[in-house]
């Protein structure tokens, strides 16, 4: 089993392997009533319910729910950033298109399969049902990190406001996809891929 990333706002670091399981648990089980009740209806005493944990050992690593939806979108950037790595090592390097049909295609079977991910996401929706820039801001941030040596391009600030625009607005799109349908509306996701390649071809092939 693989550690937890140590989330900013867990209270204290896992150390030990029994630790680190127990805090798998509880983060699974957030993420799995998330999906079920909600984010008004959940409370730390039924994610240990659900986890089989002591209510203290809850409270040992979060002071309150709103900590635990934090710590799940870290964990989800950071599964969501392997599943790219992971593809993207399928890939030619310094193709800009299939990196940006990892990026997208990676987060669309996120959004449909990962449990809570569809509430809560990389932070944006936290509070659960509003929609928050600096997240957004983060995930630009990983995405440069992973694919400009991937595409051969200095991380320069130009580069980092072209991802930046390029989530911020496939983020709004795709949101949009999955409102209209649960499992994403397929007409507005070929909308968003053809609006990221015009996008990113009108700055990429232009520097290649």
């Amino acid at each position: 089993m693989k550690p937890v990333p140590h989330a900013t706002s867990l209270r204290r670091a896992p150390v030990q392997r029994r630790s680190a399981e127990r805090l798998t648990r509880i983060l699974d089980a957030c993420a799995e009533l998330l999906d079920e009740v909600g984010y008004d209806e959940l409370s730390t005493r039924t994610v240990a319910l659900r986890a089989g944990v002591p209510i203290g050992s809850v409270y040992r690593f979060f002071g309150n729910k709103r900590q635990m939806a934090d710590a799940l979108a870290q964990r989800n950037l950071e599964r969501y950033t392997e599943r790219v790595v992971e593809r993207l090592k399928e890939s030619r390097t310094g193709d800009w298109r299939a990196a940006m049909d990892a990026v997208l295609d990676e987060y669309l079977a996120m959004k449909r399969t990962a449990p809570g991910f569809s509430r809560v996401d990389f932070g944006n929706q936290i509070p659960v049902g509003s929609r928050q820039a600096e997240p957004n801001t983060r995930v630009a941030d990983r995405l440069i990190g992973l694919l400009s040596a991937f595409l051969d391009r200095s991380p320069d600030e130009s580069l980092h406001r072209v991802f930046l625009v390029a989530v911020e607005s496939a983020d709004s799109l795709v949101q949009l996809a999955f409102r209209l349908d649960p499992q994403g509306d397929e007409a507005i996701i070929a909308e968003t891929r053809e609006l990221l390649r015009a996008y990113l071809a009108r700055v990429l092939d232009r520097t290649a």
